[in-house]
């Protein structure tokens, strides 16, 4: 979910609790016992969005408690570090998790530290407890209903123009990243890792139920993205995702009753 130098995912690291993974309803266990997760985050905090190489990344001041999530099922609060996307070359893929084999064409990560627990970001990135990533799935809107898409034009605008070569910045201005959030807000939760190096088994996974929409234009900005720098052949950033890694012995739990779509 994080990667400091922009290298992409490893497919065969070992490990007994990797991500992403395949999320089956069936199998996954209600436990009344998970709470609403507590999400507050200051518009305010946002500083740049960049281009790392690998997908664009929205940072956050991450040096107060203020902007976070807490409750669900994390025993403290965490702070609201950056958020980034993955998502694929056509709409058919790009999501990392998948819910009962089923992919979307991308999926938002709002990455958070456990800053109760570690003094730094860096250091809970490798920690027991150190990060909870709120993930989020995209689904294509109609055109005719474009306006109701999640993401802004400013957004967007950032994405084509200003960062389409690794390594490059802009400031983004405030910007609320609860938008982000579905309006439901069932979720499944389980123990997992980041999902590129250094694949740390360190994360508590929020995986929303109900996608967000966007529009074909939105995705298609993420797709003018370069993996490749100034000069050098171009190389469009897509596919940007990580296989998907067995559950193994691990239990997927939900904060509502399985009434299965379709079932």
């Amino acid at each position: 979910t994080e990667t400091a130098d922009g290298d992409g995912p490893v497919s065969a690291p070992g490990g007994t609790r990797q991500s992403p993974i395949n999320i089956r309803w069936r199998d996954s266990v209600y436990d009344p016992q998970l709470k609403p997760l507590r999400v507050s985050y200051a518009a305010a905090s946002c500083l740049h969005v960049w281009n790392t190489g690998y997908f664009f990344q929205v940072e956050f001041d991450d040096s107060a408690e203020g902007s976070g999530i807490s409750g669900g099922p994390l025993e403290n609060h965490y702070r609201l570090k950056q958020c980034h996307f993955h998502w694929g070359a056509a709409n058919e893929r790009g999501s990392e998790h998948t819910v009962d084999d089923r992919v979307y064409p991308a999926e938002l990560h709002l990455v958070h530290w456990n800053s109760v627990k570690y003094r730094s970001y860096k250091e809970a990135l490798t920690g027991e407890n150190g990060v909870a990533v709120i993930g989020v799935f995209l689904k294509v809107i109609l055109p005719r209903l474009s306006r109701q898409a999640k993401l802004g034009p400013s957004m967007q605008w950032n994405i084509r123009k200003a960062i389409s070569t690794p390594g490059a910045r802009a400031v983004m201005g405030p910007f609320q990243p609860a938008r982000l959030l579905p309006a439901c807000r069932d979720y499944w939760t389980y123990a997992g890792s980041l999902t590129t190096p250094p694949l740390s088994e360190s994360v508590t996974w929020v995986i929303q139920k109900q996608p967000i929409e966007v529009a074909r234009r939105q995705l298609a900005a993420f797709r003018s993205l370069l993996f490749s720098a100034l000069g050098e052949e171009e190389h469009s950033m897509v596919d940007n995702y990580r296989p998907l890694q067995p559950l193994m012995n691990r239990k997927v739990r939900s904060s509502f009753r399985a009434v299965e779509e379709g079932i």
